[in-house]
């Protein structure tokens, strides 16, 4: 199977697809696709490296699986392609933005228009079985993700990273928080918001004075 990146990270990431770890994901991810209906698409596996360029990032969320559910999942993480009704944690994140910035929620949960701005939407695990959260962890992609995370931490400068939750928190444990502005706060999910961990985290518009700071555009969020 072949995952489609955008030109500018083939280089950075040429390594990572010859190492031994990739070819059994590989492996494993044309026997399952083959035999199970798998979220996203094929052609969407690697949306997030499509929309943002390795040379234009400014920001980086991190995510765990992909949605699981039918026409949800499109490779960019807690995005949903246009016509697709909220998942509950998309529509915390609206609303957040909604509050902190004073935008109306918008009409499509597609977020391909914050990758085109620089913003990576990267979930830990790119693929997913139907209807069974985490049936493609611990077959490689995690090992691939961190060396994104590693890659971007080590090669860029003030980048920002949006933790969200227990395990984004540990996925970027090893960011060099002295060249980067990392932001931590509660998952979007509702059993997280509803205990007060995500409302009111400001998060779009600490990012966005982070940026006008470094002399970067801000994010139409």
């Amino acid at each position: 199977m072949f995952i489609k990146i955008h030109s500018s990270w083939q280089n950075p990431l040429s390594d990572e697809f010859q190492k031994p770890y990739f070819e059994q994901l590989t492996t494993f991810l044309n026997a399952e696709y083959a035999t199970n209906v798998c979220y996203p698409e094929t052609h969407e596996i690697g949306a997030a490296f499509q929309y943002c360029h390795f040379d234009k990032v400014k920001v980086v969320i991190i995510g765990q699986d992909p949605y699981h559910g039918p026409g949800q999942a499109n490779g960019l993480c807690f995005s949903v392609n246009d016509g697709v009704p909220f998942p509950p944690s998309l529509l915390n994140i609206f609303k957040e933005i909604q509050t902190d910035l004073g935008q109306p929620i918008p009409l499509s949960g597609n977020l391909e228009r914050w990758a085109n701005q620089g913003v990576l939407l990267l979930n830990a695990t790119l693929t997913v079985r139907e209807s069974d959260a985490g049936s493609h962890q611990n077959q490689g992609w995690e090992i691939f993700t961190d060396a994104v995370i590693k890659l971007i931490s080590d090669t860029k400068e003030q980048v920002v990273f949006l933790l969200w939750g227990g395990f984004a928190k540990k996925k970027g444990a090893k960011i060099n928080r002295e060249k980067h502005y990392v932001l931590e706060s509660g998952h979007p999910s509702p059993l997280s918001a509803n205990r007060g961990l995500w409302f009111a985290n400001h998060h779009f518009s600490k990012t966005n004075a982070y940026l006008i700071s470094t002399g970067k555009a801000p994010i139409e969020w």
